[in-house]
């Protein structure tokens, strides 16, 4: 396979990213004011509806491990994306609360897919070489939604700048119709990728107990992280209202995410202990709480810039944990509980920051509330020994 298809076939897999990550889930964050103030919305009502693409998340992550035996990896990422990108374009014709959560719930599905079936097309490019074949994997998985990052965050803060709140539907019809322009290439790369479907393997048992804090520190991964992406502008919206600002902080947040593999791939790969997800989870609440205890442009280009230079590896430091502290055969079971558990916690968080935010009337509250659960899931991983051989 020459270079330049190799570098094709990558480049389709990673817009799969864009779309699922970028546009599908973080882009809701730039989007939720104008709908709220549209549609009259409480924060809990505006939480919920990241709720219920969380909720497709886990349904998504079920249905991909229980279709992989049997279904290609090809075919998943395909069918993802498909789902995906058309109910992207349903968000933007409709402004029915409920006909909205019910197509966030199908994003979510088509997102949760898509990623994990692309997850193994990437590896499918080098399987020979280990050291391009990692860098491809950190490729899909930081380049892809930060670009969606970027690109939604260089586009929409403008537009709702110019207009009035009820151009909301637009934004999501935007972002359909580059999700449109990307998804041949997407789905040509999936079609050239198939890597045959998974043998049946005994199954092999998940030492719980030993990896407790492992879980509970990525467990509050889940919980933390999608208070920030999901809050941060509606909290801007209180002070920081202008649209050059909130670009910046988003795009900053984007090309953060895309250096993030190469700025830790060191540290996940020398330590079999808690230690790679603690320290990930220590700079994200930095950069979460940061913009409460300096509410400046600086303040909130820092936040932004440390929140996404480690928002993307927490899932890469669970992966390396089980890699460097399991046998083979157990890697797949570990690392479905973990993506079992960081659902639920991105599940809850949304709606119980939306919750606190009403409650108390400051949806700063919620801010801080989600950087010091990420606080603690640090000094949770920090715990986390490597497991007996």
């Amino acid at each position: 396979m020459t270079p330049t298809r190799t570098g094709l076939l990558l480049l389709g897999l990673t817009l799969g990213v864009c779309i699922t990550n970028g546009f599908a889930r973080f882009a809701y964050g730039l989007i939720l004011p104008a709908m709220r103030a549209d549609l009259g919305w409480t924060y809990a009502q505006a939480g919920w509806i990241n709720t219920a693409n969380a909720l497709g998340y886990i349904a998504g992550a079920l249905l991909t491990l229980a279709l992989v035996r049997h279904v290609s990896a090809a075919r998943l990422f395909q069918a993802g994306m498909l789902t995906t990108t058309a109910f992207l374009l349903a968000t933007g014709l409709t402004h029915d609360f409920w006909a909205l959560t019910l197509w966030r719930i199908l994003t979510g599905i088509g997102g949760a897919m898509a990623f994990i079936a692309g997850g193994a097309l990437a590896a499918a490019l080098h399987p020979d070489d280990k050291h391009r074949n990692a860098l491809a994997i950190a490729i899909y998985y930081g380049v892809g939604g930060g670009l969606g990052m970027v690109l939604s965050g260089a586009v929409l803060p403008t537009l709702f700048a110019r207009t009035a709140p009820s151009i909301w539907p637009s934004a999501w019809l935007l972002m359909a119709a580059a999700s449109l322009l990307f998804l041949p290439l997407c789905l040509w790369a999936a079609q050239r990728l198939r890597p045959p479907t998974q043998s049946k393997q005994s199954p092999v048992a998940t030492p719980l107990a030993p990896m407790l804090f492992q879980i509970l520190g990525y467990l509050g991964f889940g919980l933390g992280y999608i208070v920030y992406v999901t809050f941060l502008v509606a909290w801007m919206k209180t002070g920081f209202d202008t649209p050059l600002l909130i670009s910046a902080v988003w795009i900053t947040m984007g090309l953060g995410i895309m250096a993030s593999p190469f700025v830790w791939r060191r540290v996940l790969a020398r330590f079999s202990s808690g230690l790679p997800l603690a320290l990930i989870l220590l700079t994200m609440a930095t950069g979460a709480l940061l913009p409460l205890a300096l509410p400046s442009t600086l303040g909130l280009l820092s936040s932004a810039a440390l929140f996404g230079i480690s928002v993307f590896m927490a899932p890469s430091a669970v992966t390396s944990f089980c890699r460097l502290n399991l046998p083979p055969a157990a890697w797949g079971r570990a690392v479905s509980l973990f993506t079992v558990v960081f659902a639920v916690g991105q599940t809850i968080g949304p709606v119980a920051a939306g919750l606190i935010g009403d409650a108390s009337g400051n949806i700063g509250v919620s801010l801080l509330c989600g950087g010091a659960i990420l606080a603690l899931g640090a000094a949770l991983a920090l715990l986390q020994k490597p497991l007996p051989r």
